[in-house]
Formats: structure tokens, sequence, C-alpha cells
């Protein structure tokens, strides 16, 4: 049975009070099975039991594997040219990694899964965590099971993702309740761990390794003292956690004993900086291609700080070579610059990019990567003009919001500034990407 939380002389500094609903809550971890390699899956039915791996930016690495290909012991974030034999001669398929179209995919199965719930929290771009508590209740459901049944089959039907569904007493036990999910095939891709007779028995199928929360340097700690699986850190004693783990850990260990120690973040928390940055699908030595690459971040950049209505007053630019290439010569450097006002305007933050190119671009070096940060953000309504300032602000505006509009109606990249280049050498490889099915007019699926 699950442990007895009634019970528990619960620590103040844990912030739980036993008549909290932190006693009571009903998590559920919705969880997109091979997610990356699911949306290739539904513009193209031919893969269905097929081998699929999908590779990362310029396509190095693996980072995405499908069953089929998990089962052929090939390793994830392993360099792609290390399994390429073993890819060829068992015909795994190979994609180049298509975010945007993962991107999208990911919006239709969240906005899927919030019809479910009273309360859902975005938690990376293929999982969520719901609030079912008294969720079975609606329609009739016999149970939580049958109704995450309901909720898998509809996610299914409505976007062509399959999911997989956890649920426990808090976040941390939906989560093991989720990798539990994924491994056996007799959970049908649900598992509930409320008030299960098999939580113990749940709880030691899982290595403390896999225990969400517990990194490299405490999972090695508590292996050296004879903690090795999940079950065994939710019975350690306190004074032994606090010494180890410090209040995070305890929370951690509260959590698989059934109190709720973390909420959902139901609202998005606000970004304290924004990135922009891709490795040179080949080594880069002339100013104007590094130029004409930082110029692309900054547009990207400054979109993306429009679409959340904020403003930066600090921007940085940073270039690097390979620096494990053993034929070039290593150099990297950075710069970084105040800006007199928050803006998110792309020719003003460009202006100020391109002289930030200058400065630390060294001739006669190899370059393999670029990229722009922009930090100290504001909303943008509070942007304080200085008493030299003398640009149209009001007009500006105009122009940056016509300029999203006609690229979000058009796709991404119709209109761009002309100091980003047009034939792009530098790009980054994605010889196997598919094409952008739901984003672009252009690339809409065919059918004969």
């Amino acid at each position: 049975m699950e442990h007895s939380r009634q019970k528990l002389h619960i620590p103040i500094e844990l912030g739980i009070r036993k008549n909290d609903d932190a006693l009571n809550s009903v998590y559920a971890l919705v969880d997109c099975n091979n997610f990356y390699a699911s949306c290739e899956r539904v513009f193209d039915p031919k893969l269905e039991n097929q081998p699929i791996v999908v590779l990362s930016n310029n396509d190095g690495c693996i980072v995405a594997r499908s069953n089929e290909v998990k089962a052929l012991k090939i390793g994830m974030g392993q360099p792609y040219f290390k399994f390429k034999d073993i890819i060829e001669q068992n015909n795994v398929r190979v994609f180049s990694s298509n975010y945007t179209l993962y991107g999208d995919m990911s919006r239709r199965v969240m906005s899927s899964l919030a019809q479910f719930a009273p309360e859902f929290e975005i938690y990376s771009i293929d999982e969520a965590f719901l609030n079912l508590k008294g969720c079975d209740r609606v329609d009739g459901f016999k149970n939580l099971t049958e109704y995450a049944r309901q909720v898998r089959t509809a996610v299914l039907k409505w976007t062509g993702i399959p999911v997989s569904i956890g649920i426990g007493r808090t976040k941390t036990l939906s989560k093991l309740a989720n990798h539990l999910a994924k491994k056996s095939v007799k959970t049908g891709g649900v598992l509930d761990l409320i008030d299960s007779p098999y939580i113990d028995r749940a709880l030691e199928l899982v290595d403390v390794w896999n225990i969400w929360g517990i990194g490299r340097k405490h999972g090695k700690r508590l292996v050296d003292k004879g903690i090795i699986n999940a079950l065994q850190l939710r019975d350690t004693d306190d004074k032994i956690i606090r010494k180890q783990m410090g209040v995070v850990g305890m929370r951690l260990v509260y959590e698989l004993r059934g109190i709720s120690c973390q909420r959902l973040e139901t609202v998005a928390s606000k970004r304290k900086g924004v990135v922009s940055s891709r490795s040179f699908g080949r080594k880069v030595t002339d100013v104007n291609e590094l130029r004409e690459s930082v110029s692309a971040h900054v547009a990207n950049a400054a979109e993306r700080l429009r679409k959340q209505n904020l403003a930066a007053r600090v921007l940085t630019i940073f270039v690097l070579t390979n620096p494990f290439s053993k034929q070039d010569e290593e150099y990297s450097n950075s710069l970084t610059i105040k800006i007199p006002h928050g803006t998110s305007n792309t020719s003003e933050l460009m202006h100020y990019a391109m002289h930030g190119v200058d400065k630390i671009f060294r001739d006669g070096y190899k370059y393999k990567k670029a990229g722009v940060m922009l930090d100290e953000l504001i909303p943008d309504d509070q942007i304080q003009a200085t008493l030299f300032d003398s640009t149209d602000d009001v007009k500006n505006r105009k122009i940056m919001s016509t300029l999203d509009m006609l690229n979000d109606k058009l796709g991404s990249g119709t209109l761009t500034y002309a100091s980003q280049g047009t034939t792009r050498p530098w790009k980054m490889k994605c010889e196997k990407r598919t094409p952008k099915y739901t984003t672009d007019w252009e690339q809409l699926v065919e059918v004969g």
C-alpha cells in the first residue's frame, strides 16, 4: 500500500500542512512516446513499425530513436557516424531534426491535453503535468485509469501522437509511474499508483539514477550508501537525506512518500534571456559570412522577444572555432553591449551586433559557431527613451508588427533583412529534413 502519509512527521522546512491538499493531490504526467520519431510517422504512415533516428543540428548526433532503434542498442546522443554502418545494415530511416514541425505538433498535443484537466503545466516539448483530482468522477468513468485511457485515445486521434500516462499523488510519483508505463506492455500505456497495492514493487523497479531530480552527484552518493532504487530512497532516514541532499532532497523523498511538495506551474515563468546560435554547416573564415550568420540570429532572437512583448537592454555576440579540432588553431571571443534603452527592434539590434562582430572577428581562424544572447529583459511597455533618442518608436513598432504578421501568415523567413544573406553557404546541414507540413503553405502534404 501507499506509504502511510497521514502518520508522517512532516519537517517544518518543507512548508507542508497535514490538512493541506498536498496529502490528497492527483497528478498525471503525460509524455509523448519517441516524440520526434512519432512526428515523422504522422505524415508518412509507411514509417509505422520502421526503425527511425532523428539527428541533431548539422546532422551530427542521434537525438531521437524509435523503439526499433533502441532494440539495436544504438545510443542516445551518440555521433551518427559511429553507428552509420549498423543503421544502413538495418534499413534505419534517418531524418534531420525539424524543430518547426516538432514545435507545432507539441502545441497541438498540449492544446488537446488542456481539455482534459482543470490545470496543467507544460514541462517540456513532449511532456505535461495534469491535475486530475476528481476527473475520474466526470461522465461516469470507473477510475482514473479509465479516464487516462480516454485522454490517451483522444490525443492519438486528434494529433496522431501516441502518449504514455503515469498517475500519482505527487509529480515525482507520476513521473515514476510514467517511466514504468512506457517500459511495460501490460500497462497499455497507463499506470495509476494512487492507493495502489503494488506501489512498493513499482518503486523497487526504478533505479535511483532514473528518479526525477536525482543528478549524477547525488546518485553516486546514494549508491555508495547502498541506496540503489526508489523504494530504498523513500524509506531512508530523514537525517541521512538531509545530510546528503539538503532540503531539496527532503522534498524529493517526501514526494516519493506521497506528500506533494511541488505544485503545478500553470503560469510560464518570464524569460531571463534569449539565446540564438547554431553551428555552421562548414567552417567559416570570411567576416561577411560571419556577419550574415549573426544577423540571422539577431532576427530570430528579436522576433522571439516581440512574441512575448519583451525588450532587451543587453546584447552579447559570441564566436568560436572548433575546440576539438587538432588541425585548426583555437579561438573564441564575445562582446557584451549595453543598449541605452530596451529594444526588440531587429534593425537596431543588428546595428549593435555588426559593430560587435567587427570588434571580435580575427582573420585566419576557421569559425565553427556564432550566436547572440539578449539579456536584462523588460516588458516592452516599460521602455524609456533617453534625452538624446531620435528614433521614431511608433513607426518602428509598426514596421516590426508588419514584418512579424507577414512572416506568420506566409511562412517564417518570407521577409528578411538583406544583411542575413540570400545563399547562406554557412547554413547548418539538414540534408534529411522533412517538409514543414503544418506551418508552410508550400510544404503541405500532397495526396495523390
